[in-house]
């Protein structure tokens, strides 16, 4: 019921909306949207409404008187910062005529011919895309300056200041090149990661390459960049290490337990008789026979190796001057465990558990090093992730 209510709702606001004219929109102060809606109904029409030219004629006026008295306003209010929205309205102006266009002339079926009066507004956007261009890059000059200082984020502001030079106003302008790889050099972050091994036991040689088998390519953004490696000629802004504080290795174990399966099963038929011992008989006159239970059993023998490796340590994050800036415990284990068993009786008593273990054969048990790089491969996960998203490092 509700979904055919709401069914119901929005088929009558779709057909509301469709039938909304531009004049409606026009006495909403909605030009634009009048024009829209007129300018769609007027196209490839020979017989056009009068009313519908009218309204078409009508909203253009006032969109463009608004858009030009807003420039003009905004113009003369001496704000090097409003130049940009100058220009957005120069460049509304000016694709709002060019919508226009294509009709000239518009005359209605009843003979009225509409009159646009339309600007010649290149020139103005010529002038206010130079005006908004410069004052980008007077607020990038500025903004780059302070990023000398060693604020990295105003160096990145002053990167999208003059990357919105390019890509809204002029692809060369001025050293606009050389200031966009100054910032870009100023607004990255460089971080550095290490293991440090404080449990008191050897790792394998491989435990760092495994734990760090991701790579700086799924860490690296537009604003960071990650050294794996030790790198003497990078000044890091940020050192993140993870401390490996202990390493548990439980013994190996192999423990043995026997238990019996038992069920009841169909093993063949046999004869229905009745309280005298004779055969029972159907209404055909056939012997009547019903399935044979019987209960079987199965002593089966299990062998469980267990050994288990645990790995914890603490991700910490310092900033260039060492203060600590976040820490996160973090571990992985790793369990090795193999059932093999056998069995002696009736193999149709057997659970579907025994069943899936039956055959299996004991394993060497793996080594320290091999648990402890398995450890290394659960642990992976955690430090990118958390090296991805940490919002202390930015």
């Amino acid at each position: 019921m509700r979904n055919h209510l709401f069914f119901f709702l929005f088929t009558v606001l779709l057909l509301t909306s469709a039938c909304r004219t531009p004049r409606y929109y026009i006495e909403q102060g909605n030009p634009d949207k009048a024009i829209s809606i007129a300018i769609q109904r007027l196209s490839g029409k020979k017989n056009k409404k009068t009313a519908l030219v009218k309204d078409l004629e009508q909203a253009f006026a006032k969109a463009q008187s608004r858009d030009l008295m807003l420039a003009r306003n905004l113009a003369q209010s001496g704000r090097p910062e409003e130049w940009e929205r100058i220009n957005r309205l120069h460049r509304q102006i000016a694709a709002r005529q060019n919508r226009i266009s294509p009709l000239l002339p518009l005359i209605s079926k009843d003979g009225y011919r509409a009159k646009f009066d339309f600007v010649d507004v290149a020139e103005m956007e010529n002038e206010s895309r130079q005006q908004a261009a410069e004052y980008l890059y007077q607020r990038a000059q500025t903004l780059l300056e302070q990023g000398r200082r060693g604020d990295r984020q105003a160096a990145r502001s002053a990167y999208e200041a003059l990357r919105d030079i390019e890509n809204r106003y002029f692809k060369h302008y001025k050293d606009k090149d050389d200031l966009m790889r100054e910032a870009r050099s100023l607004g990255i972050s460089y971080v550095g990661f290490e293991v440090i091994n404080q449990s008191g036991k050897i790792l394998p040689a491989r435990f760092n390459d495994c734990l760090l088998a991701f790579g700086t390519h799924e860490l690296n953004t537009e604003w960071k960049r990650f050294y794996l490696k030790p790198d003497p000629d990078v000044a890091l802004d940020y050192r993140v290490v993870f401390y490996i504080d202990h390493i548990d290795v439980s013994p190996e174990r192999v423990r043995e337990r026997t238990y019996t399966d038992e069920a009841d099963i169909e093993d063949g038929w046999e004869y229905v008789l009745d309280e005298r011992g004779n055969v029972r008989k159907d209404s055909a006159g056939n012997d009547l026979r019903k399935p044979r239970i019987v209960r079987v059993r199965a002593d089966v023998v299990e062998v469980l190796q267990t050994k288990a490796v645990r790995l914890g340590g603490l991700l910490e994050i310092r900033d260039d001057r060492g203060f600590r800036l976040f820490s996160r415990p973090m571990t992985a284990e790793v369990l090795f465990e193999n059932y093999a068993s056998t069995f002696r009786g009736d193999q149709r008593a057997l659970s579907k558990e025994s069943r899936a273990r039956i055959g299996n054969t004991p394993l060497p048990f793996p080594t320290e090093a091999d648990m402890l790089l398995q450890a290394a491969e659960r642990l992976k996960p955690q430090i990118r992730d958390e090296l991805r998203s940490n919002r202390h490092i930015w």
